[in-house]
């Protein structure tokens, strides 16, 4: 009997041995990488958040949390960032367009040619209707909402004409989510013209500080906990364009005449939505076909 009780004892000390030792690793974790603490200043832009406001600072701190402890979602962002901002950063340069507006399409769609519930499609995510307004075909057989270069020439349009109409980035961005004419009326009537003043529906209320959260990690990843080698980073590989002025009745035969096959064809050519091309207006088109890396 003495010997049951001594057993039971040192399995009871193993036992809260065990909890202690996770709770110190719990601990530790989160010393490491959840209590990062806010930085001292941060901007969209160039205009700066009020970080010195209780709630702009706490609201802040929820989204750099979240995007902090969001470890894989944050890491494929990151070397996805590698191959879509070199081709997002000229455009909107060009077309004077600050260059953090990148991080919108960062959340958004965390760079890809994600698809929503409600219709919307691409890395910008434009709906139907939106992407026929910026000049954006929109067919069976071509989506160019799939079109980077085309659909952020077309984001663009969309910046500067909300900027004009509110003479803020920061609003111009939130109006992305929210609407212009939505944006508008919450001004009119909460009679402020700031947007971290202004009290919007719960998506529009976070959606300038997760872009804020996203711009921060990603330009101090480290800092974070997101030291990922220059090697691991997904790149973009060199190409070659072909124009097209026809219709293609057969992709997968197309892709065989260029030296690769239908699905390396569409990797590289997401817009091209069908197994052919329509084409009854003799419009020109560029495809892109890869010169290595595909087998």
């Amino acid at each position: 009997m003495k010997m049951i009780k001594k057993i039971a004892f040192l399995i009871s000390i193993i036992g809260v041995s065990s909890i202690l030792i996770n709770a110190t690793t719990v601990h530790k974790g989160l010393n490491a990488t959840s209590l990062t603490t806010l930085p001292d200043s941060i901007d969209f832009a160039g205009e700066k958040a009020p970080l010195h406001i209780y709630d702009v600072k706490e609201r802040m701190d929820r989204e750099l949390l979240v995007n902090e402890n969001l470890h894989s979602s944050t890491i494929l962002i990151i070397k996805r960032a590698n191959k879509a901002f070199p081709i997002i950063e000229p455009i909107l340069a060009k077309n004077n367009v600050p260059d953090d507006f990148k991080y919108l399409a960062v959340i958004e769609s965390s760079l890809l040619n994600a698809v929503s519930g409600s219709g919307a499609r691409g890395v910008w995510q434009f709906m139907p209707d939106t992407a026929k307004e910026k000049k954006l075909e929109v067919t069976e057989t071509v989506d160019e909402r799939y079109h980077l270069e085309k659909a952020t020439e077309a984001a663009c349009k969309y910046f500067l004409s909300a900027k004009e109409k509110f003479g803020s980035w920061t609003l111009a961005a939130a109006s992305y989510n929210g609407g212009m004419n939505g944006i508008a009326k919450q001004i009119e009537f909460q009679q402020v013209n700031d947007y971290y003043d202004l009290l919007l529906t719960e998506e529009t209320a976070r959606y300038v500080f997760r872009i804020l959260a996203l711009k921060e990690i990603m330009k101090n990843p480290v800092k974070y906990g997101f030291a990922i080698p220059k090697t691991e980073l997904y790149e973009n590989l060199p190409t070659r364009k072909i124009e097209v002025d026809s219709a293609i009745t057969d992709l997968a035969s197309f892709a065989k005449t260029q030296g690769i096959n239908y699905k390396i064809l569409k990797y590289h050519n997401p817009w091209l939505r069908d197994k052919k091309l329509d084409n009854p207006n003799k419009k020109k088109y560029t495809i892109e076909i890869p010169l290595k890396g595909y087998n």
